[in-house]
Formats: structure tokens, C-alpha cells, sequence
């Protein structure tokens, strides 16, 4: 087959490379524009792009796929099939129509469940103990249409969007050739999505990783995973950013917002000796970084932080 792939960030790089060493036929690669990144601002290539031209495959970077030339651009390649894994732009309907076989999508997420452009994090914030990897042919809607296939993942204690999107990456490259091959035999017969289940993520602001302590402790060990490793979660102290990175949901009850010292906590959790009271329990902190310093573990904080114990943070 003649394939246009179009992914942009490091969860297309494994499917990009099964596709590399298929036996398709990889016209070209479609990836989001370089974009300013760091102090300095300079632009920076995707992961998908860096991959692409280190094995000298052409790489296209439109900001838009609604115009006429871009149209007819993609259509010079003449596709059998285009398949994507986060590209990160709807594709027109017009797009839609060019391949024989049709747009193929690689969705992190058990669809209809986590639609839209946040699917791993939307998971580990609902408190699913599972999700996947869907293979989907695309239509005008956002995350709506057929499915040609799924594979389920659990989700662990200790999983963060990186660590679990690491994981849903290879299980979707491998799921996405395994598709393609038994799509292009005709062996597949698409599943109309349920949308009476289906749920919705957003993109995520740096603003909503402020962490409300009058929320349970569970929700925001949640969160704290979910936002890892962006947009990161934060607290305030004497006017500074304290970056939230492991934390543990712990039992007990006090003021909300208030920093105590864990003199009890059970041997499993040993190396975790402050914590921060909720609305409902006790978040444990095992590791934080405070605004301009290194990350540590949170006895390192309170040791060079004296005051930090006692505090009470807002929300």
C-alpha cells in the first residue's frame, strides 16, 4: 500500500517506525510546524519530523489542511490509505475522501470513552483502572467515528501521562499494523461507537495544575499523575511555586491546606515523611521541587525549610 502517515509527538514515533520497516509503501510524513520551545524560544522539530528526515523520508508541515493547494498536495501522493497517531488537526472532509481505504487513527484511549485531544490524562483523572489503544477509521466529528479494532491496557498505582503514554505507544503501533494488514484484506467490519458512553477530555492549561486542597487527596494523586510530566502541578509558599512530582493519598483529617510532618505513616511508605491535609485525607509528598532549586524528596524540603511545616497553603 501507498501510505501518508501524520503524527506529531513522541506517541506516533513507534508507529511511524513499524511503518518504516513494513512493506508499505511510505510516501511521505505529515507533521505539526516546528514550534518555539525553552528560554530561548528556538523553534523545535517533532519527534515524528526528527525521525523522518534521520531516515531521509520527506516531511510536510502545513498549518492548515483546509486549503485548496493543500488539498491537492496530499492527493499527489496518491495514498491508499493516510493513518494517524496525534497529529494534532482535524482533517477535512475533503482529506477524508482522497484515500480508497480510507483515513486510520490511532486513539489512546477504549473509545467511545476519552474522546477529544487529552485521552491519557483523562483516564488516570477518572480513576479508570483500565484503558487502550483504538484503531479507527476517521470522520468530520472529533474522535467519532467506526472502530476497526482495540486493545486494553491496565492502568498502574504509579502510572503518569508519560509513563502510560509510553506504553500505549507500542501497543498502538503494534495494534495499527495489525489493523492495516487485516483492513487491506477486507477481513475487518467497522463498529458504529456508542455515543450514549461516550465521554470527553480538553487540552490542559499550566493554570489548572494549581492544586485546590479542598479536594479529596485521591483526586489530586490523580491529577498530580495525570499532569506529569505537563503541565505539572504547583502549590504556593511565601510567594514562591512548589512543583508537586510523587505524591500518595494517605488517610487523616485536619485543616485543608495545611503541611504536617508524617510521624506514623505505614512502612510501606516510609520515605514519605510530610504530607498535606484535604478536605478528605492526607496527601503524602514524596517528592516536590521548589521554584529555582532542584527536585527533592520532601524530608530534604522540610530539613532546609523549616517553616514549611505548619504552613497552611492556599487553594
Amino acid at each position: 500500500m501507498r501510505i501518508v502517515f501524520m503524527g506529531t509527538p513522541e506517541f506516533a514515533v513507534p508507529s511511524l517506525e513499524k511503518l518504516m520497516a513494513s512493506r508499505h509503501r511510505l510516501m511521505t510524513v505529515y507533521t505539526q510546524p516546528d514550534s518555539p520551545a525553552g528560554r530561548g524560544r528556538e523553534l523545535r522539530q517533532s519527534p515524528a519530523k526528527r525521525l523522518a528526515l534521520a531516515h531521509g523520508l520527506t516531511v510536510v508541515q502545513p498549518i492548515s489542511l483546509k486549503w485548496r493547494g493543500e488539498v491537492e498536495r496530499l492527493a499527489s501522493f496518491e495514498p491508499d490509505a493516510i493513518v494517524v497517531a496525534a497529529y494534532g488537526l482535524l482533517l477535512p472532509q475533503r482529506v477524508l475522501d482522497l484515500p480508497p481505504l480510507g483515513c486510520l487513527n490511532a486513539h489512546p484511549s477504549l473509545l467511545p470513552r476519552h474522546r477529544g485531544p487529552t485521552p491519557v490524562p483523562g483516564a488516570i483523572m477518572a480513576g479508570d483502572e483500565e484503558t487502550g489503544v483504538t484503531i479507527m477509521l476517521l470522520d468530520a466529528g472529533m474522535d467519532t467515528g467506526p472502530i476497526l479494532s482495540q486493545r486494553k491496557a491496565p492502568i498502574e498505582p504509579e502510572d503518569t501521562t508519560g509513563s502510560l503514554s509510553v506504553r500505549l505507544a507500542v501497543i498502538g503501533a503494534d495494534l495499527l499494523m495489525e489493523t492495516l494488514e487485516d483492513w487491506e484484506d477486507h477481513l475487518l467490519i467497522p463498529s458504529s461507537q456508542d455515543d450514549s458512553k461516550a465521554t470527553y477530555t480538553k487540552r490542559l492549561t499550566k493554570e489548572e495544575g494549581e492544586i485546590d486542597w479542598n479536594l479529596p487527596a485521591v483526586t489530586l494523586w490523580r491529577k498530580v499523575r495525570a499532569f506529569q510530566p505537563w503541565p505539572g502541578c504547583y502549590t504556593r509558599w511565601q510567594g514562591k511555586l512548589i512543583k508537586l512530582l510523587e505524591v500518595t493519598p494517605l488517610a487523616g483529617s485536619g485543616r485543608a491546606g495545611e503541611v504536617v510532618v508524617l510521624k506514623e505513616a505505614p512502612e510501606v511508605l516510609a520515605d514519605i515523611h510530610v504530607g498535606v491535609m484535604t478536605s478528605e485525607g492526607t496527601l503524602g509528598v514524596r517528592r516536590l521541587q521548589l521554584e529555582g532549586r532542584k527536585p527533592m524528596s520532601g524530608e530534604e524540603f522540610v530539613r532546609g525549610q523549616r517553616g514549611f511545616v505548619g504552613a497552611v497553603l492556599p487553594s
